[in-house]
């Protein structure tokens, strides 16, 4: 079983206050969570009107598969024309681990 985990820091365009905030962030995190079936929440940040850190895991019996989902969700969170993603942090653990 191999488990992935990424840390998504986002800045977000034209917000001014949290609950702007929240209307930028939860569709991304609901899309997240339908389109790929991955644990995904706000983790960071709850605080700042403009900055967001999402954090998302996968398990997978499939190295590729989970390879492959985590880049479907980085490249997912990178379109998203209301937010600039300022840095991705990625991590991947196998049975050996």
């Amino acid at each position: 079983m191999y488990v992935g985990t990424l840390s998504f820091d986002l800045l977000l365009g034209d917000v001014h206050s949290l609950k702007e905030k929240r209307s930028v962030v939860r569709p991304i995190v609901a899309e997240l969570q339908r389109k790929y079936a991955v644990s995904v929440a706000e983790v960071g940040g709850h605080d700042l009107h403009r900055r967001a850190e999402i954090g998302l895991a996968a398990v997978s019996g499939d190295w590729g598969h989970l390879t492959d989902v985590l880049d479907r969700c980085e490249r997912l969170v990178a379109a998203r024309p209301e937010v600039e993603l300022l840095s991705v942090r990625r991590r991947l653990h196998g049975d050996d681990d």
